[in-house]
């Protein structure tokens, strides 16, 4: 558990504007899984107008929110403050590779094709090129490089419809495509790799010049556990906070609607708090807070 200090904290949330001529029965995954890594302190939710809302745990141990968004406009926001360590993602060099047999029965499903990441069609792709590579976590780590390094970066050159096979094909992507193609070598490889999302700040790095948004990297099984990758960044980096994982894009879309809804705004925040929160246990702390603490949402 991460005690009070040292360490640090951060303010993480969303908010989404909506508007429908229906009501339309929604899925949600934005809440810091609070099983995670990090602490939550203190959180909230709201909608305008307010609507009621049934928490519930998906079967990759997500926490998903239930609701019916009413007609006409609808906004819903979530609000968390957060405790780190903040130490950077860990890189353990030597850290081996596990043979398929040995592999532990709940890593499997994270070995085989799914929707998004067709590793099967990648398979001596991934061989050709990461197949003399030591089986350790350099592996994992070439996979990362290449991925880094011959996939270009573009903001709005995807949709939610790009596969791991169209990402190598066209060579460009954001964030989420370079999870996806990531994960799909290391499956191709027989390695377990799950597709994670979540809230992810600038620390210690240059803020982009583009609005805050949520993120997407990937965890590798080697060893005895699960690490962090990020093909995207490819550096060590300090607080992500992780909202969902799976086997792709699709289970752990941040929304899902069962009818005709539009986005009209998404506004996303992740940074560091730097003046003192509030130290008392109360939930309703968080919402007197807010009026303290700017909303830092690039």
């Amino acid at each position: 558990m991460i005690e009070d200090s040292p360490g640090m904290r951060l303010r993480v949330g969303c908010e989404f504007d909506y508007e429908s001529a229906a009501p339309v029965p929604m899925l949600m995954l934005v809440r810091a899984q609070p099983d995670g890594e990090h602490r939550t302190l203190f959180e909230s939710r709201w909608t305008d107008p307010e609507v009621p809302i049934r928490d519930y745990v998906d079967s990759f141990g997500n926490h998903c929110w239930r609701f019916v968004a009413p007609q006409g406009r609808f906004r819903i926001r979530y609000d968390a403050l957060i405790a780190i360590d903040g130490e950077p993602d860990p890189v353990v060099p030597d850290a081996p590779l596990i043979p398929v047999e040995d592999l532990p029965d709940s890593t499997l499903v994270f070995t085989l094709a799914s929707r998004y990441i067709q590793s099967d069609l990648l398979l001596q792709t991934a061989w050709d090129l990461f197949g003399n590579t030591p089986p350790t976590w350099a592996r994992v780590q070439a996979i990362c490089d290449w991925v880094h390094t011959n996939i270009a970066y573009e903001t709005g050159s995807s949709d939610p419809t790009v596969t791991a096979m169209d990402v190598y094909a066209r060579r460009v992507g954001v964030c989420r495509d370079f999870a996806l193609l990531a994960t799909g070598f290391c499956r191709a490889l027989n390695i377990p790799a799950r597709y994670t999302f979540g809230y992810f700040p600038d620390i210690a790095v240059e803020p982009p010049d583009v609005p805050m948004d949520f993120h997407a990297w990937f965890e590798a099984y080697l060893g005895d556990r699960w690490y962090t990758f990020d093909a995207r960044h490819n550096v060590p980096r300090i607080g992500r906070v992780v909202i969902g994982r799976g086997r792709d894009a699709v289970d752990v879309a941040m929304a899902t609607q069962y009818g005709n809804s539009r986005l009209n705004t998404l506004t996303v925040w992740s940074d560091e708090v730097i003046s003192e929160p509030p130290h008392d246990d109360d939930a309703d702390e968080l919402e007197a807070a807010e009026s303290a603490w700017p909303m830092q949402a690039r």
